[in-house]
């Protein structure tokens, strides 16, 4: 399961020191914690949900396999009323009678890979499965614009002098001169013009045979947080650390919710993480431990972080801390190194986002038997992937906010709402078919039915407070 850390640890990981420091050390533990659990619960509820969903395509496939033999026997047993009898009594049996019978086989165990969109088509209706591509694609575009800042952000901060090794204590504004007359804001835009050049372009075709880009993108990633934790308690340990974080600070909650749902978030790719683990008999166990290192690895990124530097001065990008302060790193290389870090790695994902994304518009407005017009496929479909978030992407580059945000919302719904109601839905579905007595050995620790309402109960309140916050603060301004 290390492709799982792999895939939650990204760009919500570079942007949580951060929002760790604004909230305050203790309430930051705790709510990474109590977020951790959360989506630890909903994880399992997906894997169960996954398990049902194999279980009812295995008992279609019976059903449409009896009814073609049934076709095939009719003229030979036509007149046997006692045959009849005895094939239409086994029909109505549930499939755990059928497979006592028949040898054993295990319905529930996943060897199908069900995207959520599928396990969605199944069990809600068209008003839940519209709401959950909207939901999916309002996630897909906060990704999106999350990427097309984070890259001309690191681009700006590298070319616009703050690598030099006296710019560790300056807080600079994007009013401030870049080149001549030129402003930071002005060489941001220019970057986000040069990257939309780029990686514009894969959005109008397939992203296809990215598994050793992918893998560099990985070791890249391992490589650069491993750095910037050991350079940062080598410096606490020097008793050189500039920072000294608050206790609590409940106006950085809000945020660090949204930053936080944002990092947890896996169970869209469940299905591709889950699928092709041949031995399944310890999956459980194996996403426990991989939440726990994960929730470890968090607060000791956050930890370090708020120790070694100064909390007013943090980057909502953390790798940018350690290219303008020699204090911490003075190697050129290295810190080019963490300072082009996420053009690298974010420039990989981005193409793979905005084709999901793109499919995604395609089914939530496909119909059975139809086709679209190529104007409309190729052209249509591509722009509205493309133009929304980068339009976001000019006006703003607050990347902190833009987690936040897209964490809030649509991560809830990803992370929270969805999960519950497949599993809720699933069980509700699969009981009449497969009877009361079958066990799901993919069923999730949390089975009984308060754990589904105390987390729709969490998602909503969150989404309230959330809300609430946004618009205090707007009035207060």
């Amino acid at each position: 399961m290390v492709y799982m850390f792999n895939l939650i640890v990204g760009t919500g990981a570079l942007t949580m020191p951060k929002a760790f420091a604004a909230a305050g050390w203790v309430v930051s533990i705790s709510l990474i914690s109590f977020l951790g659990f959360m989506s630890y619960m909903t994880t399992t509820f997906v894997i169960e949900a996954m398990a049902s969903t194999n279980a009812q395509l295995r008992w279609k496939r019976r059903e449409q396999e009896e009814e073609v033999h049934d076709s095939d026997s009719t003229s030979e047993y036509s007149d046997d009323d006692v045959v009849v009898r005895g094939r239409s009594e086994l029909e109505k049996k549930p499939i755990l009678s059928v497979q006592r019978s028949g040898g054993h086989v295990d319905h529930f165990d996943i060897v199908e890979r069900v995207e959520m969109g599928q396990m969605a088509s199944m069990f809600f209706n068209k008003v839940g499965v519209n709401m959950f591509y909207i939901c999916i694609i309002v996630y897909l575009y906060g990704d999106m614009a999350i990427y097309a800042a984070a890259v001309p952000l690191s681009l700006m901060e590298m070319a616009c002098g703050n690598h030099s090794c006296s710019a560790g204590s300056v807080k600079y504004n994007d009013t401030d001169p870049c080149w001549g007359s030129v402003t930071r804001k002005d060489a941001y835009r220019v970057f986000l013009s040069v990257f939309t050049l780029c990686m514009g372009p894969f959005t109008f075709f397939n992203a296809q045979k990215t598994k050793y880009l992918q893998i560099l993108t990985s070791l890249m990633r391992w490589i650069a947080f491993t750095m910037m934790i050991i350079l940062a308690l080598i410096r606490i340990g020097k008793d050189s650390g500039k920072g000294h974080p608050t206790v609590a600070s409940f106006s950085g909650v809000p945020n660090l919710f949204g930053v936080c749902v944002y990092s947890f978030m896996c169970q869209h790719s469940l299905p591709s993480l889950v699928t092709p683990i041949s031995d399944k008999t310890r999956v459980g166990t194996l996403v426990l431990v991989d939440y726990t290192l994960i929730l470890g690895f968090y607060v000791l990124l956050s930890f370090t972080a708020i120790f070694c530097f100064d909390s007013t001065l943090l980057h909502d990008m953390y790798t940018l801390n350690f290219t303008d302060n020699c204090d911490v790193l003075n190697i050129p290389f290295l810190r080019y190194f963490l300072g082009l870090f996420p053009v690298f790695t974010i420039s990989t994902n981005f193409p793979i986002i905005a084709v999901t994304l793109r499919n995604n518009w395609k089914t939530l407005f496909y119909r059975d038997g139809g086709t679209y017009p190529w104007v409309v496929d190729r052209i249509v479909f591509p722009l509205i992937t493309l133009v929304p978030p980068i339009i976001v992407a000019f006006f703003t580059n607050n990347l902190e906010s833009l987690v936040g945000i897209t964490g809030a919302y649509a991560g809830t719904g990803i992370q929270y709402i969805i999960p519950a109601c497949l599993v809720y839905y699933s069980r509700r579905h699969l009981e009449p078919t497969v009877g009361r007595d079958a066990i799901n050995k993919h069923r999730s620790p949390f089975r009984h039915t308060f754990w589904v309402g105390f987390v729709l109960v969490w998602a909503v309140s969150c989404l309230m407070f959330v809300t609430a916050n946004i618009i205090l603060t707007d009035t207060k301004k």
